[in-house]
């Protein structure tokens, strides 16, 4: 449950611009549940504990938040932060879900195989399998009413001066920039920024859609802006056709200043008579130089070098920036992944040095990593725990300082929410479907005093539905309760949060015209007694290595339980598919000792206590291929079972190739 609600504005909205306040909104957009957007703005933010799980050097100022978008900036704004720019690339209401390829490393305990793997590395095939990550599946109205709340979130933690880019596509887009005009005021629109992201698309019954939309806009009129260069066209880089003895290239430019308004500068300079952009001791400075270029007609123009030029200012098309490909140096196999070039046009248009870059849909971290490397301090902010290890990942290769942080809202459920929807029915005992109930009732359960018990579970995908309050109690009482079957008795409601459950029950009592009896349950018992933590075996030992004594931690075995399920259930699939089309499906399998299973190790001198935050003396990342990442620097190694340390371990920390993470206290033998 939320600790408290965090204003969004320091003073309550009256006045403050809200969906159904406006004609044109209700209008055109047709909103529907405006009431809960409107009682949850006024509301507020939720604000939970964060818990500090990790420090990496010793910027605190840089924070990665594990968490949904609100409720980091419910805890920016009471730790008093505000930042300058935010970049963000939220769903783009696209009906698509998008998934992770996860590769099973090599088993160093098999000598076969590393041998192989040297010879055959290029060629061999690698085994892996799907995951999703996470799911842009929105109904139109809640995805909006989603995006308000999110945006007067990130308006509130926005210094007087902070400028936000948002990048959506095709979509849902110009809805979107509908509810800026709102938030942010039409008189602070600044510029729709068209990216060409792919040269063509071949879609064969329209345009092709190749490009996405960023809109750019200002807290306020008086913001930072900072000129940006493009390369130029090869058409214009053509006309610097010549070139000095020491090759450098130049154009010609016009020194007059006919036709030019306020005047000019009328003398003669070695025989050429005329009225001049420049006074005389400048032309006189530009011949000393060598900068002047007289023609065979006898006139005189300046050269313009070629490497003088910055380039030209960047304009609101931007095509000379490629979407990150299968080979690039950058690609993490993010889905969405943008590219690093994008990001450094924004932060370097829009921000200073020492200014806070903010994104709090931040998927592969390229925000982060790109305003770290240009000097500004970051906030890097998303739900999916994927997220959180890539962007910890590459910044621990870029040398950064951060802290990471989880926020306690009580949806950090498995990896990300689209994986639990998929098992949260499997999870509910008896739980079965009811084709002819309401889609809001998941199905239903039996009882042999009550029968048929419809139940209710929140759409984690959808973050208004994740806390249980007065709104949507009034939906159900006044209008789901109704619509059940007369036989009906009981029903029950899980819930993620909620307001105070004694004024739930007071309400319910005083609003419920049936007789049906509502049983509020926590989802969160229900999960927690699931999770499975990852099992390890391992040996420690000090051994000598190159002429120094160091701990040396071997894994014997590892078992994951979710990743195993994660195989089972594609293996299913993909041999359903394979019969399907009479074909013979070579399914993914994992050795007994498992270790092919692992992605990470990191070892903690510093403490074994298990609550602590964790720090990293030493790790290693082992890559798709096998080689060993250690300490953020790549090398040739391909990774033999082992992990060392100069200092003594006390803690081990093991993350499976689907981004579960378990914690060992480590004891010496």
């Amino acid at each position: 449950m939320a600790v408290k609600y965090i204003p969004f504005f320091p003073n309550t909205l009256e006045g403050q611009a809200i969906l159904n306040n406006f004609v044109r909104t209700r209008r055109f957009l047709a909103y529907r549940d405006n009431d809960k957007v409107v009682t949850q703005i006024q509301r507020g933010m939720p604000l939970y504990e964060a818990t500090e799980r990790e420090q990496v050097g010793n910027d605190s100022d840089n924070v990665v938040l594990r968490g949904d978008c609100i409720s980091s900036c419910a805890w920016l704004r009471d730790q008093g932060r505000t930042v300058d720019l935010v970049y963000i690339d939220p769903p783009f209401a696209s009906g698509a879900d998008y998934a992770k390829k996860i590769y099973l490393r090599r088993n160093p305990k098999v000598a076969k195989t590393m041998k192989e793997a040297e010879q055959e590395l290029d060629s061999e095939e690698l085994r892996g399998f799907e995951e999703k990550m996470y799911g842009d599946i929105w109904d139109k109205e809640r995805y909006l009413n989603w995006m308000y709340e999110n945006l007067m979130a990130i308006k509130s933690v926005m210094s007087d001066n902070a400028s936000i880019y948002v990048h959506l596509d095709y979509h849902i887009g110009h809805y979107v920039k509908i509810l800026m005009d709102e938030i942010f005021g039409e008189q602070n629109f600044r510029n729709e920024i068209i990216w060409k992201r792919a040269t063509a698309h071949s879609d064969a019954e329209f345009f092709g859609n190749n490009f996405d939309t960023i809109y750019f806009y200002t807290k306020s009129s008086n913001y930072n802006f900072y000129s940006v260069y493009q390369d130029y066209e090869q058409s214009y880089l053509e006309r610097f056709s010549r070139q000095d003895e020491d090759g450098r290239k130049w154009d010609s430019g016009n020194l007059t200043a006919k036709g030019l308004s306020g005047g000019g500068y009328e003398y003669e300079y070695k025989g050429c008579k005329s009225l001049w952009r420049l006074p005389l001791e400048s032309m006189k400075k530009l011949d000393k130089e060598g900068r002047l270029h007289f023609t065979k007609n006898g006139g005189i123009r300046s050269k313009v070098y070629l490497d003088e030029l910055p380039g030209m200012p960047a304009q609101a098309l931007w095509t000379d920036i490629n979407a990150v490909n299968s080979q690039a140096n950058e690609r993490v196999s993010y889905p969405t992944q943008k590219p690093e070039a994008l990001l450094e046009r924004i932060i370097k248009a829009s921000s200073n040095e020492g200014m806070t870059v903010a994104d709090f849909f931040g998927g592969s971290g390229v925000t982060a990593v790109v305003a770290n490397r240009l000097g500004r301090k970051f906030i890097h902010g998303d739900v999916g725990v994927n997220s959180t290890q890539i962007v910890r990942d590459r910044l621990i290769k870029a040398k950064a300082s951060f802290r990471i942080l989880d926020i306690e809202d009580g949806v950090r459920l498995f990896r990300n929410p689209v994986q639990t929807m998929d098992k949260l029915k499997s999870l509910i005992p008896g739980l079965r479907q009811e084709p002819d109930l309401d889609a809001f009732w998941a199905g239903t359960v039996m009882d042999p005093h009550d029968g048929m018990v419809p139940v209710y579970l929140p759409n984690l995908l959808d973050p208004a539905c994740r806390l249980l309050d007065r709104p949507m109690m009034n939906e159900i009482v006044r209008e789901k309760l109704p619509d059940l079957p007369d036989n009906t008795k009981r029903v029950i409601i899980y819930y993620i949060d909620s307001i105070d459950l004694k004024e739930l029950e007071t309400f319910i009592h005083e609003q419920n015209a049936t007789l049906i009896r509502v049983e509020l349950r926590d989802l969160k018992r229900v999960l927690d007694e699931v999770i499975i933590n990852d099992e390890a075996t391992w040996h420690l030992e000090e051994v000598q290595k190159d002429l120094l004594k160091v701990w040396q931690v071997t894994i014997d075995s590892f078992l994951s339980d979710r990743v195993l399920s994660c195989i089972n259930d594609y293996n299913a699939k993909g041999k359903a598919q394979a019969e399907n089309k009479g074909m013979k499906y070579h399914p993914v399998t994992v050795s007994d000792e498992g270790l092919e299973t692992i992605e990470w190790i990191s070892l903690d001198t510093t403490t074994a206590d298990s609550k602590a935050p964790w720090h990293s003396t030493t790790e290693i990342f082992i890559d798709a291929k096998g080689f060993v990442r250690q300490n953020g620097i790549n090398t040739d190694k391909l990774w033999d079972g082992t992990i060392c340390s100069d200092e003594r371990p006390l803690r081990m920390k093991i993350r499976n190739i689907c981004g579960d993470e378990s914690i060992f206290t480590l004891d010496e033998e």
